[in-house]
């Protein structure tokens, strides 16, 4: 399924993040993309609060995955940093698709192999000020969350 929603906001971006946390599920799957500033953690941070994670969610930059206890564990993930697809085994990114949680990526185009051909895929594109594009594409469970 695919769809395209638009965010007016900050706290918007990230009530959509809630919406998709909410029906997430162990062994899903998100990749996210969109230029610096386009909102992906603020996406993350509403995603984590519709898992029931508590606590500050931030961007994984240079810790690279960050792990979060909630209703099921996150595993937030970014690939920024990374200079090639070798380093995903040395952090052991396939482990965690068998650590019964949701593993959710920024900068996922970086390395789109890596990833599960069955996930929800969400670019964001900045269309000026605060205001997002949100184009989804992937499972209609996931995806019609955020409609």
């Amino acid at each position: 399924m695919s769809a395209t929603i638009e965010s007016d906001s900050h706290a918007r971006t990230q009530e959509l993040g809630e919406r998709l946390g909410r029906v997430l599920a162990a062994g899903d799957c998100v990749a996210l993309v969109g230029d610096l500033g386009a909102g992906k953690t603020a996406f993350v941070q509403g995603l984590a609060r519709g898992l029931g994670v508590r606590g500050r969610v931030a961007s994984p930059s240079f810790t690279i995955v960050n792990e979060h206890e909630g209703r099921v564990p996150l595993f937030h993930v970014d690939f920024y940093r990374l200079e090639n697809a070798a380093e995903l085994h040395n952090i052991g990114f396939d482990d965690y698709f068998a650590r019964g949680g949701v593993v959710i990526v920024e900068w996922a185009d970086r390395f789109p192999d890596a990833l599960p051909a069955e996930r929800l895929n969400v670019r964001i594109e900045i269309l000026g000020g605060d205001t997002r594009k949100l184009h989804v594409d992937g499972p209609a469970r996931l995806a019609s969350a955020l409609q």
